[in-house]
């Protein structure tokens, strides 16, 4: 009988067994997603399509500077078209040096967060008594 009455220690069992599989499933997930966006890293990357720098200029749309061959282009793409803006010349776009660029961790946005906030002073009332 399945719903039969069980023991402690059996039902620690259960608990710990689907635990397991859960932690097991999580980790095989895991792992399947970073090689399958690899595996598309890869498929996608080529030699002479590149996107340079894209930007968001509403909700559903983004302003991208495409390099194609040696010619760099301008178009603006959006869900359901891509429209060519113009040649931009290549003395006109700036590029980012590897050193440039720093990354932004969780712990330097809480420090800007944490600085920005207003600072509550305690506040007493004296009564005129000496403490």
């Amino acid at each position: 009988m399945l719903l039969a009455k069980s023991n402690g220690v059996d039902s620690f069992a259960q608990f710990m067994t689907v635990l397991l599989i859960f932690i097991l499933v999580l980790a095989i997930t895991f792992f399947v997603t970073r090689w399958i966006g690899k595996f598309q890293k890869t498929q996608t990357t080529g030699a002479n399509i590149e996107v340079v720098e894209a930007t968001k200029i509403s909700a559903s749309a983004f302003a991208e500077i495409i390099r194609v061959g040696n010619k760099y282009i301008a178009v603006a793409v959006s869900k359901e078209n891509v429209t060519y803006l113009c040649d931009v010349p290549e003395e006109d776009i700036s590029f980012a040096k590897d050193g440039d660029i720093s990354a932004v961790g969780f712990s330097n946005v809480l420090e800007m967060v944490k600085n920005n906030l207003p600072v509550k002073h305690d506040q007493h009332k004296s009564d005129g008594k000496d403490e």
